[in-house]
């Protein structure tokens, strides 16, 4: 229930403010939403929250709202810093009200560093500007945020198995019930039973609360919340009014945005998005709640197109109608993933297997797996970190090597499962490495390929050394390496032979060729 006399005194100080803005030189423009106004001027924003109550927060009270003002900046500040500043109390009269000073409290305002509409990577997605370096900045800035972000208690209910499926279950029922048409409907019921088949899904969730992945996330990251100001990647707009929608698995906080870029028409980007936040955090075991939680951002979405569309008339609500019938059917398609295929790289370090493998995950819109990557998150280290072991030794042993492989057949597994194409970069010389790769590629019905990567010997020395002097990559290998790997190496048997694509990395047709390799498996799919 809302107190309309309350909303429309909040709506008069608002203009008024506005009005005593532009009156010292800042010129004010003014948005609304169903839960707040914001008032921006060239340099800063004013956020004020309306005096409502729904079903999912409570502004009711002029209490509340300066709490949940506080409890904004608390959020926010955690990834977003420089623009949210302070909470600003608003005093003198609701037929004067002075921003700031030292009177009477008559509401609350949240001020941020005002930023263009055009940074959103809302805009940025429909004038087509967003690129691969924001988004690979994006996952960095998530996958550190998650893993610094508070952990739920032990005995709340957030992000269990129990909570996810009701929440699921009222949502679905809430587009059912607003769907006018029978269309809607059907496709809704359809969702809904595909819903209460999902108990091994709700098991893993449950599993993944218990292993401490239900966190403090942002809860709304969607692309109207994040922006790019001055070339660095920001997100702000998180959920401060709800707990229950707030904490929750990572990656349900991330299936938010690789949803909202995969319906907007950028599956590349979602694949890129994932793929880097996957490497950065190493939760490779959530791709298998992934779909889920994709399918029920895409039915969130519906629902709140379809609750607007029942608050407006004519054109406008026609529009909203008929956005939600496009996420509900983004959410149905999502439900049937189809055969992704595997491949891995073969080639000796410097032969481009990092590069091409990197290139023909983002043509397959799938992720990509490293060796260097993963070996060294078995033995704790970062990526970068430098290892002087020698060929054979220490992080390269044998027993280590095993353990990769058997790592990266996991990761694979993992990924398959989800509908994911997958590419995995290691060097793949010995046939017991190579063989389980294909065995669980023939188990899923998927197709499976080894791009085999060549370059000639003196080629391969001056690209190691290259590395070297950069120092940025998460390869080791130097020429001893590439002279064990040299000795050891077993050469593709002649039942292997169909499945490979030949890459000469030296050629001017190597692009071509890779073009080809990844048009035959998308025809394929």
């Amino acid at each position: 229930m809302n107190d309309r006399s309350d909303l429309a005194q909040q709506a008069s100080l608002v203009q008024r403010l506005a009005s005593a803005l532009t009156a010292q030189d800042q010129p004010c423009q003014l948005f609304e939403t169903h839960i707040s106004w914001v008032l921006v001027t060239p340099t800063y924003a004013y956020k004020i929250k309306k005096a409502v109550k729904f079903d999912v927060l409570d502004y009711s009270t002029l209490y509340a709202r300066h709490r949940l003002c506080e409890e904004e900046l608390r959020l926010n500040r955690r990834l977003a810093p420089g623009i949210y500043l302070d909470v600003v109390p608003i005093t003198g009269s609701f037929a004067q009200p002075l921003l700031g000073g030292d009177g009477g409290r008559i509401e609350y305002a949240v001020r941020m560093h005002a930023f263009p509409q055009q940074a959103l990577w809302s805009a940025r997605l429909e004038q087509g500007q967003l690129d691969a370096a924001e988004v690979e900045a994006l996952a960095d800035k998530l996958a550190a945020f998650h893993a610094s972000a508070a952990v739920a208690p032990a005995g709340t209910p957030w992000g269990s198995g129990r909570f996810v499926d009701k929440a699921a279950r009222q949502d679905l029922a809430t587009v059912e019930s607003l769907a006018e048409s029978g269309e809607l409907r059907a496709q809704a019921h359809l969702l809904t039973v595909w819903q209460s088949t999902q108990e091994r899904v709700l098991d893993l969730i449950a599993q993944r609360k218990a292993q401490g992945f239900v966190r403090e996330c942002h809860g709304d990251l969607h692309c109207g919340n994040i922006l790019t100001l001055d070339g660095k990647v920001e997100v702000y707009d998180c959920i401060e009014f709800n707990d229950d929608l707030r904490w929750i698995d990572v990656i349900d906080d991330l299936a938010f945005v690789v949803m909202d870029l995969r319906f907007h028409g950028q599956p590349g980007l979602a694949a890129m998005l994932l793929e880097r936040y996957l490497e950065a955090s190493g939760d490779y075991s959530g791709l298998a709640v992934l779909g889920y939680y994709l399918t029920m951002r895409a039915v969130v979405r519906a629902k709140v197109c379809l609750l607007r569309a029942r608050a407006l008339d004519g054109a406008a609500a026609a529009g909203h109608a008929a956005l939600a019938r496009r996420y509900l059917d983004f959410a149905a398609a999502s439900v049937q993933p189809g055969k992704p295929p595997l491949v891995i790289a073969h080639g000796y370090s410097g032969s481009g297997k990092t590069y091409y493998s990197g290139r023909l995950a983002r043509a397959l819109e799938g992720i990509r797996i490293r060796s260097d990557v993963e070996r060294k998150r078995l033995h704790g280290l970062a990526p970068s970190t430098r290892m002087a072991a020698p060929a054979g030794a220490g992080i390269y042993s044998d027993d280590s090597t095993r353990a990769t492989y058997a790592r990266l057949l996991e990761l694979a597994r993992y990924g398959l499962r989800a509908g994911l194409p997958v590419v995995v970069d290691a060097s793949f010389l010995q046939r017991w490495q190579r063989e389980p790769f294909e065995r669980i590629a023939r188990e899923r019905g998927a197709e499976f390929r080894i791009m085999h990567l060549r370059a000639a010997a003196r080629t391969l020395r001056a690209r190691l050394a290259q590395r070297v002097r950069d120092g940025r990559d998460a390869s080791d290998a130097g020429p001893e390496l590439l002279a064990r790997q040299v000795a050891i190496s077993e050469r593709l048997g002649a039942r292997e032979r169909p499945q490979v694509c030949l890459i000469n990395t030296e050629s001017g047709d190597a692009d071509r060729v890779l073009a080809a390799l990844a048009a035959s498996l998308r025809t394929d799919r």
